[in-house]
């Protein structure tokens, strides 16, 4: 497997206004005149990754990345008081995308994406089939019912001390309410000492079911109360609305991805998002190719993950 590119910096980086009071921040790393591809960052709510441009050959391809809506350095950002979720849905999303696209001149574009990252790929592709010379996801993701269900209950079997307190501090008021809800609605509390808890909480979940070595550290970004409330806030606002795609639409539409390669990359021991999403998407992908890191949970820092994700971009160079 190849290794991670080695460090590099942006060649530009701009604000776009893309309507709705909204900024997006964006940036180009790589060569100007490469292969475009475009990074669709996780989360929702993560902002883009520094590491993600190591994914990619800097001398092949123009690296594209972006903040999306409330995040990152992206405006409004989603931790200010009384702020309005209302324009930040996966509808709004496309269309940012196909601004960028837009904006920086692009016909057709590799598109990266991992864990929400993905679904938002997928779900931009199935919308503009005719701009996307491939996909590479990771950490596989399509944001149905059953996955949230099974991200915030189902998978507390295997992490039931972690489970119970982060059930526990959702302060459930109605029967009716799901987890989702209950921390959305303690998350946009104004009180800052009901949000700020609710955010803790709720990315000590996060941590809790992503690391699989006991011994990894968090990324830093969860001791910044600000990316933790904003973070928390767009999953619970994404979630309790399943990712605004009805539900099991991605891959009940997959088949229209026929002829546009795809790398499908998963861990095999990712507890909140089990293997059997993208083995799914593969066998209904005609072109698509499912790779196993068989030591890997859902983090891009576990074994294999990143390799693969450069092994599937240094592929995708022979594509359209």
């Amino acid at each position: 497997m190849a290794n991670l590119y080695p460090e590099i910096e942006p060649y530009d980086h701009g604000m776009l206004d893309v309507g709705d009071g909204q900024t997006i921040y964006w940036e180009t790393c790589g060569n100007p005149a490469g292969k475009p591809a475009v990074v669709l960052h996780g989360g929702p709510g993560s902002g883009r990754s520094t590491r993600a441009r190591r994914y990619f050959d800097p001398e092949f391809y123009r690296i594209i990345l972006f903040d999306q809506r409330g995040c990152g350095r992206s405006t409004p950002h989603a931790s200010e008081p009384g702020i309005d979720l209302s324009k930040n849905t996966t509808d709004h999303l496309i269309a940012d995308i196909e601004r960028l696209r837009r904006h920086f001149d692009v016909m057709r574009w590799l598109v990266v994406g991992g864990s929400w990252g993905s679904t938002l790929a997928l779900a931009y592709a199935l919308q503009h089939t005719d701009r996307v010379s491939g996909l590479v996801l990771h950490s596989v993701a399509t944001t149905t019912k059953a996955e949230i269900d099974w991200i915030t209950r189902g998978v507390g079997a295997f992490v039931p001390d972690a489970w119970e307190m982060f059930a526990s501090a959702a302060r459930l008021k109605r029967e009716a309410d799901t987890l989702v809800e209950a921390y959305h609605r303690l998350l946009v509390d104004p009180d800052p000492a009901v949000h700020a808890k609710a955010a803790s909480d709720w990315c000590d979940w996060e941590m809790a079911i992503v690391a699989i070595d006991p011994n990894q550290v968090a990324h830093p970004r969860y001791r910044d109360p600000r990316f933790r409330l904003a973070f928390a806030r767009l999953v619970t606002h994404y979630w309790q609305n399943l990712g605004f795609v009805e539900d099991g639409a991605l891959l009940d539409g997959i088949h229209r991805l026929a002829g546009i390669p795809g790398v499908l990359i998963h861990g095999r021991l990712d507890i909140g998002g089990p293997l059997v999403t993208p083995w799914r998407l593969s066998r209904a992908w005609p072109g698509s190719r499912l790779v196993v890191a068989e030591q890997a949970g859902h983090d891009t820092r576990d074994p294999g993950m990143a390799e693969a994700i450069v092994d599937a971009t240094e592929a995708m160079k022979r594509s359209g």
